[in-house]
Order: structure tokens, then C-alpha cells, then sequence
């Protein structure tokens, strides 16, 4: 999966450092995967949510909340 850009993960840990591994460890393993649908992406992160075009991923139990737009079909 490609992340637009990595300035804001990299931002966000710094502004909260608390969550700073949580961040690290969500970017490596998209990276690291193609999820194809949903489902998939449900299973790499079983706490992701999705609500309309967006995708929410609490990160960090729940520490702090990432909002995207994921277009499977682009990566």
C-alpha cells in the first residue's frame, strides 16, 4: 500500500509522542501489505472502522484516531 505522505505520520508522532510506536507500527505494516477490500484491511487491523468514504484506525488503544481515504484499487 502506498502512503501519500509519511511528513504527517512522522508530525503526529512528534506532537504526541505518547503514540509514537502505535504510529510506527500501523505505517510498517501497511506498508508492508496490500489489502484488496475492506475485509482485508479489517483483518491487518481488527479496531479500523469505516464510516462513509472514511477509514478510522485507533492506534495505540485508541490513544489517538487515524483518518484516510484508502482506494484499494490504486494502493
Amino acid at each position: 500500500m502506498h502512503v501519500i505522505t509519511h511528513t504527517r505520520i512522522i508530525e503526529a508522532m512528534q506532537k504526541w509522542p505518547q503514540a509514537e510506536t502505535a504510529l510506527d507500527g500501523w505505517y510498517r505494516t501497511i506498508k508492508a501489505n496490500d489489502p484488496k477490500d475492506f475485509a482485508e484491511m479489517k483483518h491487518l487491523f481488527p479496531e479500523v472502522d469505516k464510516v462513509g468514504k472514511f477509514h478510522v484506525f485507533d492506534i495505540g488503544g485508541n490513544k489517538i484516531r487515524l483518518i484516510a481515504v484508502v482506494m484499494y484499487q490504486a494502493k
